[in-house]
């Protein structure tokens, strides 16, 4: 990856090539060390057009169509106008999500491609979705480094060159068997044992190092297991909370795949939505560090199912447990301290488990079998 290495004659190219027709992306900043960690080509082509710090965020995400890509979309324009914000993704989407707003074929591996798309629709904010989970990663490694940390590169290159603001995600995967676990805190010893929490590590400290060299405005949240009536599991450790729901209502059987007290920390899709959007809208003077953990509740899959059983009496829970998710399941923290995001920039859920249960059948809970257990 080649480095910028003559700062004075790169900015003047860049300024000499910005004089297109106004309706493009603000000039790349010169930052006091360098102005991007990737050559930019002498025949680049660049429009230039000047925002007020008013105007709402032009919005990018990628990965755009996993669990949360979506939820955030609806989010972010209900906030800064449907227009503003553009999901992506290498799938097709379903009609509901292709007509609700901007999308686009984005291939976070293609630079090119994602650079051209941040310049045409003049992106200041991009929030990185793009990974293999932790199961999944660990059935196809070689992709998994692919998309996790090949494609990690290409986001920070284009962000630190467009003078983005870079919201990354991290998790409970990030932590290992040897870091503390009830409670994590932010900062402690990671050896994670799956490729998914390596490259998490990777990406919190390539984002770091990019915001003290490059001074980019990388923002990023170790999220804990998320739970949502609005997607199906994705490979993840922490997805039995999510269909045991479904195979409530459907069957009244659930099997799961991880111990009855293997504790875990959770959180519902909204708190986690809100977080991100909170932690991106801080000022920058407040905030002490650049990863911050961010929890909710932590529960068994035994208090679960208790919790589940108030609205299907019914509900068989077995037990087969899978070793290679027990294991991960095993290496990762109990319980997080969150108390310097709510410190900083005043996070604080709205979900526990009594609420979390109670909403998720809301959602799902149409069938009959809810409404006789109601």
């Amino acid at each position: 990856m080649p480095i910028v290495r003559n700062l004075g004659r790169a900015a003047s190219q860049l300024l000499q090539q910005s004089s297109g027709c106004g309706c493009g992306v603000s000039l790349v900043p010169v930052r006091g060390i360098g102005v991007s960690p990737r050559q930019v080509a002498s025949d680049a082509s660049f429009h230039s057009v000047t925002f007020s710090e008013s105007d709402h965020p032009r919005v990018l995400i990628t990965g755009g169509l996993g669990q949360l890509g979506v939820g955030l979309a609806k989010l972010l324009r209900k906030r800064f106008g449907k227009n503003n914000v553009i999901l992506s993704d290498i799938r097709k989407p379903a009609d509901n999500v292709f007509y609700s707003g901007p999308f686009i074929f984005a291939d976070i591996l293609d630079y090119k491609n994602l650079r051209e798309i941040v310049v045409n629709n003049r992106i200041t904010w991009l929030f990185h979705y793009s990974a293999l989970l932790s199961a999944v990663g660990e059935a196809n490694v070689p992709l998994a480094r692919a998309v996790n940390i090949t494609g990690l590169h290409n986001v920070l290159d284009i962000a630190a060159e467009h003078n983005l603001r870079l919201f990354v995600p991290s998790t409970i995967g990030a932590f290992g068997p040897t870091s503390p676990r009830d409670p994590t805190p932010d900062l402690c010893i990671q050896r994670p044992r799956t490729i998914y929490g390596v490259s998490k590590v990777h990406a919190e400290l390539m984002g770091e190092y990019y915001h003290y060299r490059y001074g980019l405005d990388f923002r990023c949240l170790r999220y804990p297991g998320i739970i949502s009536a609005d997607s199906q599991p994705g490979g993840g450790t922490t997805d039995y909370a999510v269909k045991i729901f479904h195979d409530a209502i459907k069957t009244g059987k659930f099997k799961c795949y991880l111990r009855p007290d293997t504790r875990l920390p959770m959180m519902y899709i909204d708190d986690c939505l809100k977080a991100t959007l909170e932690v991106m809208e801080a000022p920058a003077e407040s905030l002490t560090m650049r990863t911050y953990n961010i929890s909710a509740m932590s529960f068994t899959p035994e208090e679960l199912a208790q919790e589940v059983q108030k609205y299907v009496p019914e509900l068989q829970m077995t037990y087969n447990v899978d070793q290679v998710r027990q294991a991960i399941a095993d290496s990762w923290p109990m319980n997080f301290d969150d108390s310097n995001a709510r410190r900083d920039w005043g996070w604080k859920h709205d979900y526990d488990l009594p609420e979390l249960v109670t909403t998720m059948f809301s959602y799902l809970g149409s069938d009959s079998r809810i409404a006789q257990a109601n």
